[in-house]
């Protein structure tokens, strides 16, 4: 396992390496932060200060080399927009984005698993049909359209949740949070289930093909026939071995949901890393974006990682040196 961790980190390496050269490149062409970051009336001379002051007076090539020396030694650089070092103010807004992600998968996996598993067992059912119908249309509408109409509808017409905010952040057990007081659940649930809805409809799907599968297969009906009841042959037998696949989804998509939660922090005025992101493209605040885009990348790499080392302790016939082929 040693030699499993030590490859997938050398590879992360190289990953970064790369991804930091073409976003790196990306943002260098997609405009001057001058032009934004300085007041308009501001003279020739007040500009070319101001460049050579944040270090974008050097050619491309001699700004990334001083990048990568200094990523080196953990310095990504100062913020243009808040003059503090990235990767700092990226912190602090990670909490916000970890409760929204984790509260999106606790409500893939409780409603996901059940639905699929209904629809799974009883797949010519009007239950089981309409579970089908519902994971459809979770695929097919847009998240800022679900965002959007659920404010409409919890926040303005029945007002019986908020709109917009993360609600007030309490300690427990030297852990800061907002998920500690029923004000906090008032203000995730509704961001939450929008950044969810793609990945219950998937998981839907995914338990219901597994479930149905598995109802063939010998082992099922072997323990069916030795008179075991239900609800062991589809908790041992069934969901255990289906469990497999949905694992290593749920996994990526995790990364997914931290990565691209995006439109839904901006449409619920959410303040965490992708509400940062946004304003720091609007910005060209390239410190910012160039960190944040690293921190991501680092993020799906170390998820994917784990999800490797679970399949092997769900299923013990794969072994890591397969995994990491």
């Amino acid at each position: 396992m040693t030699v499993f961790i030590i490859r997938r980190l050398m590879q992360a390496v190289l990953v970064l390496i790369v991804m930091s050269l073409l976003v790196f490149v990306g943002v260098y062409q997609i405009g001057d932060p001058i032009e934004i970051l300085i007041a308009p009336d501001a003279n020739q001379i007040e500009r070319e200060e101001a460049r050579a002051r944040l270090g974008l007076d050097k050619p491309m090539w001699e700004q990334y080399g001083l990048f990568v020396l200094n990523a080196m030694s953990g310095d990504l650089g100062r913020s243009f927009v808040y003059n503090q070092p990235p990767l700092a103010v990226i912190f602090e807004r990670m909490p916000a984005t970890l409760e929204l992600a984790l509260v999106a998968m606790l409500l893939t996996v409780a409603v996901g698993i059940p639905l699929g598993l209904i629809a799974g067992l009883r797949p010519d059912s009007i239950v089981g049909k309409t579970i089908m119908a519902g994971s459809v249309i979770g695929f097919s509408l847009p998240s800022f359209w679900v965002g959007l109409t659920l404010i409409m509808v919890f926040a303005v017409q029945l007002q019986v949740l908020p709109s917009t905010g993360r609600g007030a952040v309490t300690t427990l057990f030297g852990v800061p949070s907002s998920l500690w007081t029923t004000g906090g659940w008032s203000h995730v649930i509704l961001p939450a289930f929008n950044l969810a809805l793609f990945n219950i409809a998937l998981t839907i799907r995914l338990i219901r093909a597994g479930a149905r599968e598995a109802m063939l297969s010998d082992y099922v009906r072997f323990a069916r026939a030795k008179g075991l009841a239900p609800r062991r042959v589809i908790g041992v037998h069934v969901l255990k071995n289906i469990m497999i696949p949905v694992v290593t989804i749920l996994g990526l998509e995790f990364g997914g949901v931290i990565a691209f939660a995006v439109v839904t922090e901006s449409i619920f005025a959410w303040p965490g890393m992708g509400k940062l992101i946004i304003d720091s493209i609007n910005l060209l605040d390239r410190p910012m974006i160039v960190a944040y885009l690293m921190l991501i990348v680092f993020i799906v790499i170390l998820i994917n990682l784990v999800v490797d080392v679970l399949y092997c302790v769900l299923d013990p016939r794969v072994r890591l040196t397969d995994v990491g082929r």
